[in-house]
Protein backbone atom coordinates (compact mmCIF):
# COMPACT_ATOMS: atom_id res chain seq x y z
CA UNK A 1 0.00 0.00 0.00
CA UNK A 2 1.36 3.39 -0.93
CA UNK A 3 2.35 5.63 1.97
CA UNK A 4 0.34 8.80 2.46
CA UNK A 5 2.33 11.98 2.16
CA UNK A 6 1.60 15.36 3.73
CA UNK A 7 2.53 18.62 2.10
CA UNK A 8 3.96 21.49 4.12
CA UNK A 9 4.99 24.88 2.87
CA UNK A 10 8.65 25.84 3.05
CA UNK A 11 9.12 29.42 4.20
CA UNK A 12 11.90 31.31 2.51
CA UNK A 13 12.85 34.33 0.48
CA UNK A 14 12.40 32.54 -2.82
CA UNK A 15 8.66 31.95 -2.38
CA UNK A 16 6.84 28.98 -0.94
CA UNK A 17 7.46 25.43 -2.12
CA UNK A 18 5.84 22.17 -0.97
CA UNK A 19 7.82 19.64 1.01
CA UNK A 20 6.64 16.05 1.26
CA UNK A 21 6.74 14.49 4.72
CA UNK A 22 5.45 10.99 5.48
CA UNK A 23 3.81 9.96 8.77
CA UNK A 24 6.32 8.06 10.91
CA UNK A 25 5.72 4.33 11.33
CA UNK A 26 8.98 3.03 12.75
CA UNK A 27 10.20 2.25 16.25
CA UNK A 28 13.26 4.43 15.77
CA UNK A 29 11.28 7.60 15.23
CA UNK A 30 14.13 10.08 15.47
CA UNK A 31 16.11 8.22 12.77
CA UNK A 32 13.20 8.42 10.33
CA UNK A 33 12.81 12.15 10.97
CA UNK A 34 16.55 12.64 10.45
CA UNK A 35 16.43 10.63 7.22
CA UNK A 36 13.46 12.56 5.83
CA UNK A 37 15.09 15.93 6.49
CA UNK A 38 18.33 14.72 4.92
CA UNK A 39 16.42 13.41 1.89
CA UNK A 40 14.78 16.81 1.40
CA UNK A 41 18.21 18.44 1.52
CA UNK A 42 19.72 15.84 -0.80
CA UNK A 43 16.92 16.32 -3.33
CA UNK A 44 17.39 20.07 -3.28
CA UNK A 45 13.99 20.82 -1.71
CA UNK A 46 15.82 22.34 1.26
CA UNK A 47 18.94 24.39 0.66
CA UNK A 48 21.53 26.02 2.94
CA UNK A 49 19.91 29.04 4.55
CA UNK A 50 16.34 27.71 4.32
CA UNK A 51 14.31 27.76 7.53
CA UNK A 52 12.61 24.54 8.64
CA UNK A 53 8.99 24.47 9.80
CA UNK A 54 8.46 24.91 13.51
CA UNK A 55 8.89 22.03 15.94
CA UNK A 56 5.13 21.96 16.53
CA UNK A 57 4.29 21.87 12.82
CA UNK A 58 6.80 19.10 12.14
CA UNK A 59 5.32 17.03 14.97
CA UNK A 60 1.78 17.49 13.64
CA UNK A 61 2.64 16.66 10.05
CA UNK A 62 4.78 13.65 10.93
CA UNK A 63 2.28 12.34 13.53
CA UNK A 64 4.96 12.11 16.22
CA UNK A 65 5.63 13.79 19.55
CA UNK A 66 7.46 17.10 19.80
CA UNK A 67 10.04 15.27 21.96
CA UNK A 68 10.88 13.00 18.99
CA UNK A 69 11.21 16.01 16.70
CA UNK A 70 13.41 17.76 19.25
CA UNK A 71 15.64 14.67 19.51
CA UNK A 72 16.02 14.48 15.74
CA UNK A 73 16.81 18.18 15.44
CA UNK A 74 19.46 17.85 18.15
CA UNK A 75 21.07 15.01 16.21
CA UNK A 76 20.97 17.00 12.96
CA UNK A 77 22.51 20.00 14.72
CA UNK A 78 25.31 17.80 16.09
CA UNK A 79 25.96 16.52 12.57
CA UNK A 80 26.26 20.07 11.28
CA UNK A 81 23.24 19.65 8.97
CA UNK A 82 21.18 22.38 10.64
CA UNK A 83 21.76 25.26 13.01
CA UNK A 84 19.26 26.23 15.72
CA UNK A 85 19.02 29.96 16.42
CA UNK A 86 16.97 30.76 19.53
CA UNK A 87 14.21 33.20 18.73
CA UNK A 88 14.76 32.88 14.97
CA UNK A 89 14.22 29.26 14.01
CA UNK A 90 16.05 26.25 12.62
CA UNK A 91 18.06 26.67 9.43
CA UNK A 92 19.79 24.34 6.98
CA UNK A 93 23.54 24.78 6.72
CA UNK A 94 26.19 23.28 4.46
CA UNK A 95 26.99 19.72 5.53
CA UNK A 96 30.60 19.03 6.48
CA UNK A 97 32.48 15.91 7.59
CA UNK A 98 29.24 13.94 7.33
CA UNK A 99 30.72 10.49 6.83
CA UNK A 100 32.48 10.57 10.20
CA UNK A 101 30.30 12.84 12.27
CA UNK A 102 26.78 11.53 11.54
CA UNK A 103 26.89 8.01 13.03
CA UNK A 104 29.00 9.26 15.92
CA UNK A 105 26.65 12.13 16.68
CA UNK A 106 23.56 9.93 16.78
CA UNK A 107 25.22 7.36 19.03
CA UNK A 108 26.58 9.92 21.46
CA UNK A 109 23.31 11.78 21.78
CA UNK A 110 21.30 8.67 22.57
CA UNK A 111 23.66 6.24 24.31
CA UNK A 112 25.36 6.97 27.64
CA UNK A 113 27.95 4.22 27.05
CA UNK A 114 28.89 5.87 23.77
CA UNK A 115 29.62 9.07 25.69
CA UNK A 116 32.01 7.14 27.94
CA UNK A 117 33.58 5.56 24.86
CA UNK A 118 34.16 9.06 23.47
CA UNK A 119 35.97 10.07 26.66
CA UNK A 120 38.14 6.96 26.42
CA UNK A 121 38.95 7.73 22.78
CA UNK A 122 39.71 11.35 23.70
CA UNK A 123 42.09 10.16 26.43
CA UNK A 124 44.00 8.09 23.89
CA UNK A 125 44.11 10.97 21.40
CA UNK A 126 44.44 14.05 23.59
CA UNK A 127 47.04 12.90 26.12
CA UNK A 128 49.64 12.67 23.37
CA UNK A 129 48.27 15.80 21.72
CA UNK A 130 48.90 17.69 24.98
CA UNK A 131 52.41 16.23 25.15
CA UNK A 132 53.15 17.41 21.62
CA UNK A 133 51.76 20.86 22.45
CA UNK A 134 54.15 21.07 25.40
CA UNK A 135 57.04 20.45 22.97
CA UNK A 136 55.89 22.54 20.02
CA UNK A 137 53.59 25.38 21.11
CA UNK A 138 54.78 28.84 20.09
CA UNK A 139 54.45 31.83 22.46
CA UNK A 140 51.28 33.04 20.71
CA UNK A 141 49.62 29.63 21.15
CA UNK A 142 50.52 29.52 24.84
CA UNK A 143 49.13 33.03 25.22
CA UNK A 144 45.89 31.84 23.59
CA UNK A 145 45.59 29.00 26.10
CA UNK A 146 46.14 31.48 28.92
CA UNK A 147 43.32 33.68 27.58
CA UNK A 148 40.98 30.70 27.51
CA UNK A 149 41.87 29.78 31.09
CA UNK A 150 40.99 33.33 32.14
CA UNK A 151 37.65 32.97 30.33
CA UNK A 152 37.02 29.74 32.23
CA UNK A 153 37.74 31.51 35.50
CA UNK A 154 35.23 34.25 34.66
CA UNK A 155 32.60 31.69 33.69
CA UNK A 156 33.19 29.81 36.94
CA UNK A 157 32.70 32.99 38.97
CA UNK A 158 29.50 33.78 37.06
CA UNK A 159 28.13 30.23 37.38
CA UNK A 160 28.06 29.51 33.64
CA UNK A 161 28.62 26.07 32.10
CA UNK A 162 31.37 27.25 29.76
CA UNK A 163 31.20 24.28 27.40
CA UNK A 164 32.10 26.45 24.39
CA UNK A 165 35.30 27.71 26.06
CA UNK A 166 36.11 24.13 27.03
CA UNK A 167 35.91 23.00 23.40
CA UNK A 168 38.01 25.95 22.20
CA UNK A 169 40.64 25.14 24.83
CA UNK A 170 41.01 21.55 23.62
CA UNK A 171 41.03 22.64 19.97
CA UNK A 172 43.74 25.22 20.76
CA UNK A 173 45.87 22.43 22.24
CA UNK A 174 45.37 20.39 19.05
CA UNK A 175 46.54 23.36 16.97
CA UNK A 176 49.56 23.86 19.24
CA UNK A 177 50.56 20.21 18.71
CA UNK A 178 51.43 21.12 15.10
CA UNK A 179 50.14 17.83 13.69
CA UNK A 180 47.66 18.33 10.86
CA UNK A 181 46.07 14.88 11.20
CA UNK A 182 45.47 15.24 14.94
CA UNK A 183 44.13 18.75 14.42
CA UNK A 184 41.75 17.64 11.66
CA UNK A 185 40.50 14.75 13.79
CA UNK A 186 39.71 17.11 16.66
CA UNK A 187 37.91 19.59 14.41
CA UNK A 188 36.00 16.78 12.70
CA UNK A 189 34.37 15.71 15.97
CA UNK A 190 34.34 19.15 17.62
CA UNK A 191 30.61 19.72 17.02
CA UNK A 192 29.83 16.34 18.54
CA UNK A 193 32.13 17.00 21.51
CA UNK A 194 30.39 20.35 21.99
CA UNK A 195 26.98 18.63 22.24
CA UNK A 196 28.29 16.03 24.67
CA UNK A 197 30.05 18.63 26.82
CA UNK A 198 26.85 20.62 27.22
CA UNK A 199 24.99 17.56 28.47
CA UNK A 200 27.80 16.14 30.62
CA UNK A 201 28.64 19.48 32.27
CA UNK A 202 25.03 19.93 33.32
CA UNK A 203 25.20 16.58 35.10
CA UNK A 204 28.69 17.13 36.52
CA UNK A 205 27.78 20.54 37.94
CA UNK A 206 25.03 18.96 40.04
CA UNK A 207 27.79 17.70 42.37
CA UNK A 208 29.15 20.52 44.57
CA UNK A 209 32.81 21.28 43.90
CA UNK A 210 32.98 19.70 40.44
CA UNK A 211 32.97 23.03 38.62
CA UNK A 212 36.02 24.14 40.60
CA UNK A 213 37.74 20.80 39.96
CA UNK A 214 37.21 21.06 36.20
CA UNK A 215 38.68 24.56 36.17
CA UNK A 216 41.69 23.45 38.23
CA UNK A 217 42.29 20.50 35.89
CA UNK A 218 42.26 22.71 32.80
CA UNK A 219 44.60 25.17 34.47
CA UNK A 220 47.01 22.32 35.30
CA UNK A 221 47.00 21.27 31.63
CA UNK A 222 47.76 24.82 30.56
CA UNK A 223 50.54 25.27 33.12
CA UNK A 224 52.24 22.05 32.04
CA UNK A 225 52.16 23.07 28.38
CA UNK A 226 53.38 26.59 29.19
CA UNK A 227 56.24 25.09 31.23
CA UNK A 228 57.23 22.72 28.40
CA UNK A 229 56.53 19.82 30.79
CA UNK A 230 55.76 17.02 28.33
CA UNK A 231 55.08 14.33 30.94
CA UNK A 232 53.11 16.74 33.07
CA UNK A 233 50.89 17.78 30.16
CA UNK A 234 50.23 14.15 29.27
CA UNK A 235 49.42 13.31 32.90
CA UNK A 236 47.22 16.37 33.49
CA UNK A 237 45.12 15.66 30.39
CA UNK A 238 44.70 12.00 31.32
CA UNK A 239 43.67 12.88 34.87
CA UNK A 240 41.11 15.39 33.61
CA UNK A 241 39.40 13.02 31.17
CA UNK A 242 39.49 10.11 33.64
CA UNK A 243 37.86 12.33 36.27
CA UNK A 244 35.00 13.22 33.91
CA UNK A 245 34.47 9.55 33.01
CA UNK A 246 34.43 8.51 36.70
CA UNK A 247 31.87 11.16 37.59
CA UNK A 248 29.58 10.21 34.70
CA UNK A 249 29.83 6.51 35.58
CA UNK A 250 28.50 7.29 39.07
CA UNK A 251 25.15 8.02 37.49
Amino acid sequence: MKKREYMIKKPGPGGEASLKLRPIRTRKIYEEIVNQIKELIGEGNLKPGDRLPSERELAERLHVSRASVREALSALAAMGVITIRPGEGTFVQAVKNGAIVEPLAIALLLDRQATLDLLEAREILETETAALAARRACPEEIERLEELIKEMETELEEGRLGEETDVRFHLAIAEAARNNVLCRLMYTVSDTIRQVLRSSRQRLYQTPGNAEKLYTQHKAIYQAIASRDVRGARRAMAEHLKFVARELKKE
